[in-house]
């Protein structure tokens, strides 16, 4: 705050200054009458008198003397420049005249009490243009017979200009702090709340007057607080400007509420610390949502289990523990029997509910130290890290009894029952083992106990692998490599119809490996073993790169297809991948979104942040992105979200009976409304019949697939063939196909 020059002294000094003044020129003038004088006095006199005029003029505030009656017998320069009168006009007017009419009692009490002493006070003079100037006046008496009162005048213009601006200034900070939607604090160096706003009071669910002075210690979480006294000492300590941070404030009834806090040090002009400002957003909202993320990019979103990602993180530790104090601890891999019959007749939805029971099931016979994961489908897999090989087959047989109680439809269960084949793999001692091939040797011991029978477990023996059953699955790593390596894959490619113009307009390919005697082997047969391997990111590179040649080759022909390629969960953000796409879509000129890539929904969710950061650069590529099997797993909606996307493929489960079942034509209905408000479009998957046709086409689904619209046909196929039908007719080329349905 500005501190008001003191003046008061000043008048004195002028007074005592001419009191002298008239003393010397007393004393000359007796001493020139006398006849003592020989002129020096005169001399003083002269240049006392220069002193005065000389310090009164130049001063640079407005000066003047006046008589009893306040009429100006004297003004300095600076006294007429602050009235914007020229000086001859001043002296011979009363200051009663140079004051607004309110101020002239304040100015007669001025000159009262200036003539018996010092005196102070505040006027508004009038300007000769009428302009009022607000002036800080100090009076004093003028020794001498004559009773005359100084007075020095101080211009307060600027000053309270800069009071205004002051005033003005602490109010939109009054008004910002107050009102802002975000809390606000100001904190005691101490780190107590001297003063708070609404929205802090909301936050945290404290009063204004039960917060006034509380310590913020007080109300933080006990885990938090270290850290907050150690952001105000840094503070404190010039270490830095502001400090950022999140922590967990304590509400009255004890619950947490996670806040971001931006906290700066206030000083004063002198750099002396004053205060600490905190500014507070509630974000606990947040961090629930970045909790459920991190969550569901670790855990299957079907029954909660950690899914093959997270599961394999916790199996590599678990190898490296060995490596250092010695093996022990069992992989059990866990597959049901016959879920796939399950699946086809009772629905996935009832096999979702199966799924989740056994998942829960499993999760109860399991200590807290295991790790239990959904690795996809009806596979599970299980870390036991104490357990010795007897132990290990104590837990299969558990887990085995736990599937074969499971209540199913007695149909079901007289044809097909659904039971469990476990592998068992034990870390040993002189092994050093992967994460991967620990699930491979799991994996194969699981395969012999389901071609010993099924329902019942394995144990992996690295001795056996002599054994003719199992050298014949570990040949189908070699038969993979050499079918990337000598081309020995096909593609099929099934009719997408579009509804609108019920015609086809895009193809999805499908993977074939054909074996030594040529016969079509269908993916279901190598793809989770290329997966196990680490080879099916060269067969999705082959599959893209064969894609787009036959795009090339369309081209040539004068068509504009669009081909979809399904790419595995392993794929997803495959660096070699990109690179490929864009250097042969360069090389042909076909259009990038004639491009689309499919990830099946479950895919994407267990790699959610690799699935929207590959979308994203698909989509700078000028690609596009396809959700398949979407709704075939719970929380479908929120993954729309944070997944860039083109096309939803909606899940066969919803298609399949649409034409009777209304509980599904709602579901499709909410599915196209949705696509439909981003802008997307929609595939309908598994089309069975012309009146799931009709249905589709109502509800607004933009496109259909299904052997009611045509089945896969060899991709070149589609060189002589330039039309499928879009109803109950099929063409010579779909008609004919013998390849194996998906």
């Amino acid at each position: 705050m500005t501190v008001e020059p003191s003046y008061g002294d000043l008048a004195t000094r002028l007074a005592a200054a001419e009191a002298a003044l008239e003393a010397v020129a007393a004393g000359a003038v007796d001493a020139v009458a006398s006849g003592h004088g020989d002129g020096a006095e005169i001399v003083t006199l002269e240049h006392a008198d220069s002193f005065f005029v000389t310090l009164v003029t130049e001063m640079q505030e407005a000066t003047a003397s006046l008589d009893s009656s306040g009429t100006l017998l004297y003004a300095n320069p600076r006294f007429a420049e602050l009235l914007g009168i020229p000086l001859s006009k001043v002296l011979g007017r009363t200051l009663a005249e140079l004051t607004v009419k309110a101020d002239r009692a304040e100015a007669r009490r001025l000159l009262a009490e200036g003539a018996r002493g010092p005196t102070r006070g505040t006027l508004e003079l009038v300007c000769g243009d009428g302009r009022l100037v607000p002036v800080s006046v100090s009076a004093a008496p003028i020794t001498g017979e004559r009773r005359e009162v100084c007075l020095v005048a101080t211009d307060l213009t600027e000053r309270r200009r800069a009071e205004h601006t002051l005033r003005e200034a602490q109010e939109r900070f009054r008004s910002a702090f107050e009102q802002a939607p975000i809390g606000m604090a100001l904190l005691s160096l101490d780190g107590r709340f001297e003063r708070v706003n609404d929205a802090l009071c909301a936050i945290v669910g404290y009063s204004h007057e039960q917060l006034a002075g509380l310590s913020s210690d007080s109300i933080t979480h006990p885990d938090d607080a270290a850290a907050d006294a150690a952001a105000l000492r840094s503070l404190l300590a010039h270490e830095a400007i502001s400090n950022m941070c999140e922590k967990r404030y304590l509400d009255p009834s004890g619950r947490a509420v996670w806040a971001a806090i931006n906290l700066t040090l206030i000083c004063d002009a002198d750099g002396q610390p004053l205060h600490f400002i905190a500014q507070i957003q509630d974000i606990t909202e947040r961090r629930s949502y970045e909790h459920q993320l991190h969550h569901m990019a670790d855990h299957d979103p079907l029954t909660g289990l950690l899914n093959r990602r997270s599961f394999q993180r916790e199996l590599n530790s678990h190898a490296a523990r060995t490596d250092r104090y010695g093996a022990s601890g069992a992989l059990l891999m866990l597959d049901l029997d016959n879920f796939k019959y399950f699946n086809d007749t009772q629905g996935h939805r009832a096999g979702d509910e199966l799924i989740v029971r056994i998942a829960r099931g499993l999760q109860s016979r399991l200590r807290d130290s295991d790790a239990l994961a959904r690795l996809g489908g009806d596979e599970f897999a299980v870390l036991l890290p104490s357990e010795d090989e007897q132990e290990a087959q104590i837990v299969a047989e558990v887990l085995l009894q736990l599937v074969r109680d499971q209540s199913v439809p007695a149909a079901m269960q007289s044809r097909r029952r659904i039971t469990a084949s476990v592998g068992i793999a034990r870390f040993n001692d002189g092994e050093r083992l992967t994460a991967d091939e620990m699930m491979v040797n799991a994996d194969l011991a699981m395969y012999d106990a389901k071609e010993a029978g099924r329902d019942r477990f394995a144990c992996y023996r690295s001795e056996e692998y002599a054994h003719p059953r199992t050298e014949t699955r570990m040949k189908w790593g070699e038969q993979i490599e050499d079918a990337i390596a000598h081309d020995g894959f096909e593609l099929a490619a099934q009719p997408i119809i579009s509804f609108a113009a019920k015609r086809p307009e895009q193809y999805e390919l499908l993977l074939r490996m054909r074996d030594r005697h040529g016969d079509l082997i269908p993916p279901g047969s190598f793809v989770y073993i290329a997966e196990r391997l680490g080879l099916i990111r060269e067969i999705d590179r082959w599959v893209t790169g064969r894609a787009i040649d036959g795009l090339a080759a369309q081209r040539a022909l004068g068509r504009e297809p669009r081909f979809e390629v399904n790419l595995s969960g392993d794929t997803i953000g495959d660096e070699q991948l990109l690179e490929l796409i864009e250097r042969r879509l360069r090389d042909t000129g076909v259009p990038p979104d004639w491009l689309i890539f499919e990830v099946t929904e479950t895919a994407a969710v267990a790699h959610i942040g690799r699935a929207a950061s590959f979308a994203e650069r698909l989509s700078e590529l000028g690609c596009k992105f396809a959700l398949d099997d979407f709704g075939a797993g719970f929380g479908s909606f929120y993954y729309l979200k944070h997944l860039p996307f083109d096309y939803l493929k909606i899940d066969g489960e919803f298609v399949r009976h649409c034409a009777e079942n209304e509980t599904d034509r709602i579901l499709i209905s909410a599915v196209v409304q949705i696509a439909r408000g981003m802008g997307k479009s929609t595939i309908a998957e598994h089309v069975g019949s012309q009146e799931a046709v009709e249905v589709l086409a109502r509800l607004g689904v933009d496109y259909g697939q299904g052997f009611h619209l045509g089945r896969p046909a060899p991709l070149t196929a589609l060189n002589t063939t330039a039309k499928v039908a879009c109803d109950t007719e099929r063409t010579n080329a779909t008609r004919n196909s013998r390849l194996p349905a998906t």
